[in-house]
């Protein structure tokens, strides 16, 4: 049955209406592994040797495990950030004679094989190995530590499946875990109850006495069949419907109506914003992400490297433009082939969205006024860059929308949520983020900082000029992909 399982994955991957850009992805995610499994094996392989140079006196295995705690905790908090639990989709599979039980398992077996558990075995595997060549301790109570750390780490990953399933949705009741694990570390930085040492006596008993090491076995065994009954518990179609429903949100924004025949597209993308959570978010981090300059301008180590200002200047500028815009138009996903069948006029459709990302431009521009503190320099190069945004990236980013396949759910929970992502929304970002530095480093290096400055606000105020004649290009373009988009966002794979 896992067979049969594993070829239907298969098949769903390949014949995605995706296929192209998850590939494209998934290589450029596989160069990136790379670079993080070089980095875990040098570390655990010179780990031994580093311990012994700094602590020549220590044990480094028992040195290892007075921190092996917080590199658990660690461990757990960059899973819940950043690990995509696996998914299977049931719906197809319930009317057969399969049971819940295998089904489960499988989505269950098939976490087991993530990358995430792979990289502590870079550590783990070279450092036990170091430790039998120079016989600190018997081999047999190596192994043993060895296999206790492995199931440890494989414990870790069902924990996480627990934490996201239980606090996802609802982040504020993680709180009270988060101040007990604060709580913790404040006792043990204060001496007043070392746990990092605590759990180290723990793990140096496994070392001591290698049949301990059974403990972290049954652990894993333990948080496997928690996960395991509460699947099967919400093995429904309907699981997921909440009981409660809240009053609608009846904000109609009529001052959208000024702004003629695009106001009623207008409406419906603030209706979007305003309604759910993850395009809400993104009002969120712009607001929150204004405060990016505040890293880089007080440094005297920039101040002679003006392009680099450039940079932050359209990150300020447009991460609003950027986050809502490079997922146009797997927004409107859920009804997007509706649109299509409607008499819309796609140019329209498309003005109205780029009018959207300007004003949030406008906006964002006028919120980092505060900069003149910085100099004159640096507020002027902030208008520059936001006409540039208005008048270069937002075509282009309403271009690359026209490679997007991937859909949205919009009911989903906005937290480290990369549903709808691929190879476009990485590629896009090159061009948007390196160009503009690119250009202005040219003008500044060889001519003058102003000349570059005005090179940038030249190419802004071109692409506005002719910002109806690149909409009605893209237009083509969107009616010429339209039935793949269509196929694609109809499709409910990650």
């Amino acid at each position: 049955m896992f067979k049969r399982l594993i070829w239907l994955e298969w098949k769903s991957f390949f014949r995605s209406a995706s296929m192209g850009k998850s590939l494209g992805l998934k290589i450029v995610m596989g160069f990136l592994a790379l670079y993080f499994i070089a980095i875990f094996l040098f570390f655990g392989i010179g780990l031994f040797p580093i311990i012994k140079e700094h602590f020549p006196e220590a044990d480094p295995l028992l040195f290892v495990n007075n921190y092996v705690l917080v590199w658990l905790l660690a461990e757990l908090a960059y899973r819940f950030l950043l690990q995509t639990l696996p998914v299977l989709d049931i719906k197809p599979l319930m009317v057969l004679p399969i049971s819940k039980r295998k089904l489960v398992n499988f989505v269950l077996i098939k976490s087991l094989f993530s990358f995430f558990n792979f990289l502590p075995l870079l550590n783990i595997i070279p450092f036990g190995i170091f430790n039998m060549y120079k016989q600190s301790h018997p081999d047999i109570s190596i192994i043993a530590w060895m296999i206790a750390l492995s199931f440890l780490t494989l414990s870790v990953n069902y924990a996480n499946f627990i934490i996201k399933k239980r606090f996802t949705e609802n982040l504020k009741a993680l709180l009270p875990f988060i101040l007990l694990v604060l709580g913790f570390f404040l006792l043990d930085y204060f001496e007043v109850f070392k746990i990092g040492l605590w759990f180290g006596s723990v793990l140096d008993q496994i070392i001591e006495t290698p049949y301990y090491a059974i403990i972290p076995v049954l652990l894993f065994i333990g948080l496997f069949k928690w996960n395991q009954l509460n699947l099967e518990g919400k093995f429904y179609l309907d699981a997921t419907l909440k009981e409660q429903t809240k009053s609608a949100d009846t904000k109609e924004f009529l001052w959208t109506k000024k702004f003629g025949d695009i106001a009623p597209y207008l409406q419906q993308d603030l209706k979007l914003i305003w309604r759910n959570k993850r395009p809400k978010t993104t009002i969120y981090m712009s607001l929150l992400l204004l405060g990016y300059g505040m890293f880089f301008y007080p440094q005297d180590s920039y101040q002679n490297n003006p392009w680099f200002f450039v940079f932050v200047g359209i990150f300020i500028t447009g991460i609003f433009m950027i986050n809502f815009g490079q997922f146009i138009p797997a927004w409107d996903a859920k009804y997007y082939s509706m649109i299509m069948a409607q008499n819309i006029p796609l140019k329209k459709y498309l003005t109205a969205k780029a009018a959207l990302m300007s004003f949030s431009v406008v906006i964002l521009v006028i919120l980092a006024t505060p900069y003149v503190y910085f100099g004159w320099r640096i507020f002027m190069l902030n208008i520059v860059c936001a006409v540039y945004n208005i008048g270069i990236n937002i075509p282009m980013l309403l271009y690359a929308g026209s490679f997007n396949r991937k859909r949205i759910d919009l009911d989903k929970s906005p937290f480290m949520n990369y549903q709808g992502t691929g190879a476009t929304q990485w590629l896009v970002s090159l061009p948007l983020m390196v160009l503009p530095v690119v250009f202005f480093w040219l003008f500044d290096k060889y001519v003058s900082f102003e000349s570059g400055m005005a090179f940038l606000l030249g190419l802004g105020i071109l692409g506005m000029f002719f910002r109806t004649n690149a909409i009605n290009f893209i237009s083509q373009v969107y009616k010429k992909n339209k039935y793949e988009m269509i196929e694609g966002f109809s499709q409910k794979g990650e």
